[in-house]
């Protein structure tokens, strides 16, 4: 059955394993037909990409909303405070601290405890250079490990905490001004398993990340070097798509088998995207507390 929009898989293009530039769609106006055949592409290449959508944030919720309950329906991922002034690159603002974070690779919400599904991005305003989004495929990651690697990690477990990351990145553990604190909370941290079966397609990959530390059983340095081997070998060609923003773009992405980071960019010029997070399922994507 022929496809009611253009798509283009990256490989076409790149040497990369995942990923998909669709075209001649308008998401804002898409029928339930278009958007089941969207949605299984959606499932198969994990990343799609939709070029000069010039959403609106109404259009970007209801768009996102179509994939499932949102965790939050829109949150400015921007260096442009409220008055339109650029924050300084200042470590002690909070949001510049978080933005900094999300230089890491990262699955959303691994630190809450159900993990998001997926995500719409939108880019609003764009610097001349850097600033990219990157993604990498933790599905191919583990699919290239040996079959000895891979039964070594399916017993293994891993902690998530974003005051764990944002103080190993070298930011504050828990950011102050203005920053709202979203994912700073209380609560124990999840303990998910280093590989994790999609909800929808049975395929296997990877589940590390930035927030990953402390596997259970194992001394701490020894686990912080397998998680640092895994993310460098998974962040590796194939497996790793950047994409240069334009004005306009949309992207969607599948949370739960993709990491994803954002690149430096000169923070003197202003940078300005929407992010609407979608739900995890709170059976496939909910992780219990560390035991005490």
């Amino acid at each position: 059955m022929s496809l009611p929009f253009d798509l283009e898989p990256l490989a076409a293009s790149h040497d990369v394993s995942f990923g998909a530039i669709v075209r001649n769609i308008q998401l804002a106006e898409l029928d339930q037909s278009a958007f089941e055949q969207l949605h299984e592409a959606w499932l198969e290449y994990a990343l799609l990409i939709f070029p000069a959508q010039f959403l609106s944030n109404s259009d970007q919720v209801a768009f996102a909303e179509r994939f499932g309950e949102l965790e939050f329906d829109l949150a400015p991922i921007s260096n442009v405070r409220r008055d339109g002034s650029v924050r300084e690159d200042d470590d002690a603002d909070g949001v510049v601290q978080i933005l900094k974070g999300n230089m890491g690779w990262h699955c959303d919400s691994t630190y809450m405890p159900v993990q998001a599904r997926g995500a719409v991005f939108t880019a609003h305003v764009v610097p001349e250079t850097g600033g990219e989004t990157g993604w990498a495929d933790l599905r191919a990651a583990y699919d290239a490990l040996d079959e000895a690697t891979q039964r070594r990690l399916e017993g293994l477990s891993a902690c998530h905490s974003l005051y764990h990351s944002q103080k190993a990145a070298g930011e504050s553990s828990c950011p102050g001004g203005d920053y709202r604190g979203y994912g700073f909370h209380g609560q124990e941290a999840p303990l998910r398993p280093l590989v994790k079966t999609h909800p929808e397609t049975g395929r296997k990959s990877l589940l590390i990340g930035r927030h990953a530390y402390g596997i259970p059983g194992m001394s701490e340095a020894a686990s912080t070097r397998l998680l640092e081997e895994l993310l460098d070998f998974t962040c590796q060609p194939p497996r790793v798509y950047h994409h240069h923003w334009s004005a306009g773009d949309a992207v969607l992405w599948d949370n739960r088998c993709l990491l994803h980071r954002a690149c430096p960019w000169d923070m003197t010029q202003p940078r300005v995207m929407y992010h609407a997070r979608i739900k995890g399922d709170p059976i496939t994507e909910y992780a219990a507390p560390v035991p005490a």
